[in-house]
């Protein structure tokens, strides 16, 4: 509808910035908003704007970022401690998914390659969208979180292997479609593209990062070319842009300089993904959807409930918790952009009639938008199923367990979250001779403290079970440092049902947030930022009073 790029992307926006407005009045999900406002613009409703390549570069360089970003946040231990989980839980989940999805799918009357073709496309979850909601919610560090993002990485390995096969079997009859001469191509392309990348991380990228560190916007400019580089690579090599970009994360996750990277391209990665929603949204064809309403409610549900619950027995029966493997499960209740992909593959092979393809367009958009919802509650979610729960947990949850607690003496603090302003209070507080216990779920934050000497037990304050594991009955004070007011509510709720007779002091991220913590019964209220400059503030008037003082001089 719009001649110009510049005009088209500039009503993008201004729409965007609107439906994403309503839907932080409404309280509803950012990531739907833009899939309806894509679905709004694209041609199954107004037409005003048309899926072009402008758009869909913006969409792939976001997606290079954040996976990417998703890379660097994870090292070769984590790597290591949570590469066994993922694997089986992603084969799982995919083998249940397909087989299930298969019968479903004949059962309701399908031909058995349409059937084939909708059971496979049901089985890929979307990391893109799943990772930017774990980002949101800050859980890509936490143990479900690398869990999670483990075995869908697992998924788009077998996504690319299932695209191969397709296309292979799909070729005209004389040409070459030895499937097992593709897939050992694509073994030796990816051990090729593994042994390069521990080469550049163990003799290349730290010097190199070193001496471009000197400048930081060139240090950040390396960053996004590194990423699209690894997704453009993984891309050409026949994997994904996914797996090329999370793998150059990986290269330099082991440098000192990933914190600063990561911080400072979040703000690009959301901006550029914002196209990608869009996209997704004006590509979906909701023409001959009418039909498929009620195959696409069965199929919904299925990947809604059935992919959650494989992963929590799988997660189980390996030693998790309850806990872990439904918050991990949650995350693949819906199926994947590269289900879209594969239904217009199967449609360009001649394999599938439009009406096929709109049915999993249909799925796609429903899971999508469900599963957000599913994520970002997916805490309070736990909270009223967890009764139910137990029976996809062992008697010992061997993984999580961790020492005895029943043996310590009186807790002066039990400190909850050991970020930035946790670390620095637990220092001070443990050079006054503080006895402090402190609770963190990161694993790499946990280790470091106990390396430093630390009394700390690793966890998520606000699963009540863990809670009440803990010695509430000898700690004196609370000290929650998560600034989510949520969270803390949580916390305070659970912390009275536990009948907790000691004071609490939570931290907050705006005095309107004080103000209803303090309403809910806080003891004591933290602003990290306000408390610190006052602070500041005083030191610095303390120290010229001092000066004025000894030069004579009236302040």
């Amino acid at each position: 509808m719009f001649e110009s790029v510049f005009v088209q992307i500039s009503v993008i926006l201004c729409l965007a910035v609107i439906g994403g407005a309503l839907a932080q009045v409404l309280r509803q999900p950012l990531i739907v908003a833009f899939i309806v406002v894509g679905i709004l613009l694209g041609p199954s409703v107004t037409g005003m704007v048309d899926p072009s390549s402008e758009i869909e570069l913006f969409a792939k360089l976001g997606i290079a970022l954040l996976l990417f970003i998703v890379g660097l946040k994870l090292d070769l231990h984590v790597i290591r401690t949570v590469g066994p989980v993922a694997l089986v839980s992603g084969l799982g989940q995919v083998l249940f998914t397909s087989v299930v999805g298969y019968l479903i799918a004949l059962g309701l009357g399908m031909s058995h390659i349409s059937a084939i073709y909708v059971a496979v496309a049901l089985t890929f979850s979307s990391t893109i969208i799943i990772v930017k909601l774990l980002s949101d919610k800050r859980e890509v560090d936490s143990l479900h979180g690398r869990i999670a993002i483990g075995f869908l990485i697992v998924q788009d390995i077998v996504v690319v292997l299932v695209m191969i096969g397709l296309t292979a079997f799909g070729q005209p009859a004389g040409e070459d479609t030895s499937l097992g001469r593709e897939a050992m191509l694509i073994a030796l392309k990816g051990a090729a593209m593994l042994l390069t990348v521990a080469l550049l991380m163990r003799y290349v990228l730290p010097p190199l990062l070193h001496r471009l560190a000197h400048s930081s916007e060139l240090l950040m400019l390396f960053a996004v070319a590194w990423a699209v580089l690894g997704a453009a690579v993984g891309d050409w090599l026949g994997f994904s842009k996914e797996v090329g970009a999370f793998l150059a994360g990986i290269s330099i996750a082991s440098t000192p300089y990933r914190e600063q990277v990561a911080a400072r391209l979040v703000s690009l990665r959301d901006f550029l993904l914002l196209f990608f929603f869009i996209e997704l949204g004006a590509v979906l064809d909701l023409s001959m959807v009418g039909s498929q309403i009620g195959a696409a409610a069965v199929f919904s549900l299925f990947v809604l409930i059935g992919n959650p619950v494989i992963v929590m027995i799988i997660m189980g029966a390996m030693g998790y918790r309850k806990r872990t493997g439904f918050l991990a499960g949650l995350t693949v209740a819906q199926i994947s952009e590269f289900s879209l992909i594969l239904a217009a593959l199967g449609l360009s092979l001649g394999h599938l009639d439009e009406e096929t393809v709109s049915l999993i367009t249909l799925v796609g958009l429903v899971t999508i938008s469900v599963s957000a919802y599913m994520i970002l509650y997916s805490h309070a979610l736990y909270r009223r199923l967890a009764p139910w729960l137990s029976v996809f947990e062992r008697r010992v949850p061997f993984r999580e367990l961790d020492e005895p607690m029943d043996d310590l003496k009186d807790i002066d603090i039990l400190l909850i979250g050991l970020g930035r302003y946790g670390a620095t209070m637990a220092s001070s507080l443990r050079a006054q001779g503080c006895r402090l216990l402190a609770v963190d779920f990161d694993p790499d934050a946990v280790a470091g403290h106990v390396r430093d000497g630390y009394r700390v037990h690793y966890g998520d304050a606000a699963d009540p079970e863990f809670l009440a594991s803990l010695p509430l009955a000898k700690t004196r004070w609370i000290v929650s440092t998560v600034r989510d007011r949520g969270i803390n509510t949580t916390l305070l709720r659970d912390l009275r049902a536990q009948n907790f007779q000691g004071r609490t002091a939570m931290a907050a991220a705006s005095k309107h947030d004080a103000e209803r913590l303090q309403a809910e019964g806080v003891h004591l209220v933290l602003l990290p930022y306000s408390d610190a400059a006052e602070r500041a503030a005083q030191r610095l008037m303390e120290s010229s009073q001092t000066q004025f003082e000894a030069s004579g001089i009236a302040p």
